[in-house]
């Protein structure tokens, strides 16, 4: 593929794409997650209304992916118009206090961070390989963890200031605004190079690999979403303050934050199916810790070892799809990222059907997490590099 490189260079790729990853997942993705606390103590949401609420958002993550996974979108169109319905809908969570409105809201906003998601890796990997800087790719996936500790930040301290959940909507509402405005031309000029990209690719079945990626990051999906979901929640049960609880969330996002850039650099050293392998069996003793050992201090720990490989095990995740998959590699992602959807929506759901008082029920799902990341580890590591 032929990069423009006086159009786009590798730091402008890397700053475009890492604020619209920052806004799609720290805010149309995950900041529901931190707020869930708080729109239980303020707009008396239970806790089964809560799971709902999330499984709407994977639902619509869940159609976005399988979407681009039928029919390779557009970059300029999936990261453009992505962010503008981001932005649009996350406004719309904080001028309604209806829930039926709000679970389509959710829906939505998992719609747009999906197109957003694979056509940022879709334009921005290529590109950056173009440049020779495939490094950079941990600061471009960074912005996903500094999205979520960042939106984690805000509802912290509205909580601790008493302000309503509705003031922490409008805030991020009002930041993504910002991002999608910022993006808007330079993803209309790097259309031209994105788009000869797309033209290059076919529909070809996949191969046995692929299929083996594509259930790895299934269970990757349903292993994750437990605790990226409800570890506020859970702190919350331990320790009311919401400014002792409301730490969770950022810790979570800056240890995501930093575990890409740890991975990019130390990529020549390890390839990244081995990298990915690792990660599940660290994050499945995150999600392990908090049932034997309830706690603020296990519940940190989860976040630590939850927060710092998820980021980098979808960087790795991603690489290796590029690497085997060629001028496919977009389709392959589309696949991986719809398996990935639908393993966290079952997440919630499970959660809901288990649900009684308290986050208790967490338990059983967290054990079949623990199991199912335990599988795709082990089907990882014995596999072809």
């Amino acid at each position: 593929m032929t990069i423009d490189r006086s159009s786009m260079t590798a730091l402008k790729v890397t700053l475009i794409g890492f604020a619209a990853l920052a806004s799609a997942m720290g805010v149309g993705r995950f900041a529901f997650t931190p707020l869930l606390p708080l729109m239980q103590a303020h707009a008396g949401l239970s806790l089964r209304q809560g799971a709902w609420l999330a499984g709407a958002n994977y639902i619509g993550y869940l159609v976005g992916a399988m979407l681009c996974s039928m029919r390779v979108p557009a970059t300029r169109h999936a990261v453009r118009y992505g962010l503008v319905a981001v932005a649009l809908l996350t406004l719309g969570m904080g001028v309604t206090g209806r829930y039926d409105v709000w679970l389509v809201l959710r829906f939505g906003a998992g719609v747009a961070s999906a197109y957003v998601l694979v056509g940022v890796s879709a334009w921005a990997l290529p590109a950056l390989a173009g440049h020779d800087r495939s490094v950079w790719s941990g600061w471009l996936f960074a912005g996903v963890g500094v999205g979520i500790s960042l939106a984690g930040l805000l509802v912290l301290l509205a909580g601790a200031r008493g302000y309503p959940p509705a003031a922490s909507w409008l805030a991020l509402g009002l930041a993504s605004t910002a991002v999608a405005a910022i993006a808007w031309a330079p993803m209309r000029a790097a259309g031209a190079s994105a788009a000869a990209s797309a033209a290059t690719q076919h529909a070809g079945r996949l191969s046995t690999d692929d299929w083996r990626l594509v259930l790895c990051y299934g269970t990757f999906g349903f292993g994750y979403i437990i605790p990226a979901t409800f570890l506020p929640a859970m702190a919350r049960d331990v320790i009311p303050d919401p400014a002792v609880f409301g730490w969770v969330w950022p810790v979570f996002g800056a240890t995501a934050a930093l575990s890409t850039v740890a991975v990019a650099l130390g990529s020549s050293r390890m390839k990244s199916r081995r990298v990915w392998a690792i990660g599940q069996l660290v994050m499945a003793a995150g999600v392990l810790v908090p049932v034997l050992w309830p706690g603020i201090a296990a519940l940190l720990v989860a976040a630590v070892c939850v927060g710092g490989t998820f980021v980098a095990m979808t960087v790795a995740g991603l690489q290796e799809a590029r690497r085997i998959a060629g001028v496919n590699a977009a389709r392959l992602m589309a696949a991986m990222t719809a398996a990935f959807a639908l393993g966290q929506l079952a997440g919630p759901i499970v959660v809901a059907l288990a649900a009684t008082n308290g986050t208790r029920h967490a338990a059983g799902p967290s054990l079949l997490a623990v199991a199912l990341l335990l599988a795709g580890a082990w089907a990882l590591w014995r596999s072809p590099d």
